[in-house]
């Protein structure tokens, strides 16, 4: 590669300097060059994107070990790409002002929320930080990227009277059932569609559960649930292990998004907006809460690492609040 940059020079200059000059340029270029490392662009950039790459595998392996699941890692691996594509250049050579101008870039291109850019940032943050402590870079570009303040939203949960209409929307016992333990265990529907008949301890009314990091948990159900369910597995024909399974045969294993389809069409027949498995979720959070149960053991029913997470979720009622404000402030 240096004689053939040397080569292409002296071709340039070949019809403005005489051959004594000539050979004098070529002696000074052959000794500058020699100290130097030469590659075209496209050889460079297709080194970039190999040591970038590795770097990567190494960061998301460590996030497995670490006990992320395989959608995070997934959510992981597709942003930080995202960057290596709108940014081809070494991650060593990654500035905050790289960063900030790909954030506001990525905003503006697609309409993205403060959320969504905050999230962006804090994998960014994570994949940076993680570099600098594996010593492949002296210091993290995303240091001085602050959070961004995205505000705070009142998030909807579902009354008493929204889990009865959905309940008489129900045509089929395994709907009812699915319906009874996600309002009375707040169990994740990832955790959900995981769980085998064996699972269930009926006679304790409570199962365990395995969330986030393949954390396990126990969880505790109500009568009603317990009715529900007993009288669903007695109908099943099939011998599938799976607690939940589809309607129709081969009767398979049901997943996180038949759960979502399901509960949509019952919450549009019962004429309830955005029904979602996470907001049974957030429901029961809410009402423990309202209802006076410590915060330290919704959090452990819920399996949040951070209590800052379980108040995140739960929206205290404000009749609770003003009738407080009566009793403790007078």
């Amino acid at each position: 590669m240096k004689e053939k940059l040397i080569q292409e020079v002296s071709t340039a200059m070949a019809e403005v300097l005489t051959v004594e000059q000539m050979a004098q340029l070529n002696g000074v270029m052959l000794q500058v060059i020699s100290r130097y490392t030469v590659t075209q662009d496209g050889e460079q950039l297709t080194v970039n994107a190999a040591n970038n790459e590795r770097l990567l595998e190494l960061f998301l392996s460590a996030k497995q070990v670490e006990g992320c699941t395989s959608a995070t890692i997934k959510y992981y691996q597709s942003t930080i790409r995202h960057l290596f594509d709108k940014m081809k250049k070494s991650v060593k050579d990654y500035t905050t002002e790289d960063i900030r101008a790909y954030l506001a870039v990525f905003q503006r291109k697609y309409k993205s929320s403060k959320v969504t850019i905050d999230n962006i940032r804090r994998i960014f943050s994570s994949f940076f930080a993680w570099l600098e402590e594996e010593d492949h870079i002296v210091k993290s570009p995303v240091r001085r990227i602050h959070k961004v303040k995205t505000g705070s939203q009142v998030k909807e949960t579902l009354t008493d009277e929204n889990i009865e209409n959905l309940r008489d929307s129900c045509t089929e016992i395994r709907d009812l059932a699915i319906i009874d333990l996600l309002s009375s265990t707040g169990m994740r529907v990832g955790e959900l569609v995981k769980l085998n008949r064996e699972d269930i301890n009926f006679n304790e009314r409570e199962c365990i559960v395995f969330g986030k990091g393949n954390k396990e948990r126990i969880v505790y159900f109500n009568a009603r649930a317990k009715l529900h369910l007993e009288q669903y597995l007695a109908s099943r024909k099939d011998r599938n292990k799976a607690l939940f399974v589809s309607l129709s045969k081969p009767h398979k294993r049901l997943e996180v998004s038949g759960v979502e389809v399901r509960l949509r069409k019952l919450g549009k027949a019962a004429k309830i907006s955005r029904v979602h498995p996470h907001k049974f979720r957030r429901t029961l959070a809410t009402m423990a809460i309202d209802r006076g149960m410590p915060v330290e053991q919704v959090q452990r029913l819920l399996g949040h690492v951070k209590i800052d997470t379980t108040m995140h979720y739960a929206m205290v009622n404000q009749t609770n609040v003003k009738l407080s404000h009566r009793k403790f402030i007078q």
